[in-house]
């Protein structure tokens, strides 16, 4: 079966933590599939990690795991833990509430949210 592509012309934005209310145009929204992750470089240099969920409800957090230091969160694998979505880090596995950034395997550990939308 095929899909058609989406047709929007709706923009993914992430609002930047510079005191202002500030909003980063990202990508396109049909830039987001389902359960599959797109890493992003914002002004600033960091890497944030978009995924948006099969209800379309959008997330972002810091691209980088801060297990292995490597920025390779966008290509983690995303489900739900107790009705919390997440995603599990592709190098050692530990998963990452992608609403809180909080570490579902060690909640000492956290990684930064953004609040994102589609306008």
């Amino acid at each position: 079966m095929t899909l058609a592509p989406e047709t929007t012309d709706l923009k993914v934005q992430l609002q930047l933590n510079d005191g202002e209310d500030t909003w980063f145009t990202v990508c396109d929204l049909s830039a987001l599939l389902p359960g599959r992750g797109v890493a992003a470089l914002l002004p600033d240099g960091r890497q944030v990690a978009l995924f948006r969920d099969r209800s379309g409800k959008l997330y972002a957090i810091d691209n980088r795991d801060p297990f292995g230091g490597a920025a390779v969160l966008s290509r983690g694998l995303t489900g739900t833990h107790q009705g919390r979505p997440f995603v599990a880090s592709p190098l050692l596995k530990q998963r990452f509430d992608l609403e809180t950034g909080v570490c579902l395997d060690d909640d000492v550990v956290r990684v930064a949210t953004y609040e994102v939308r589609a306008s």
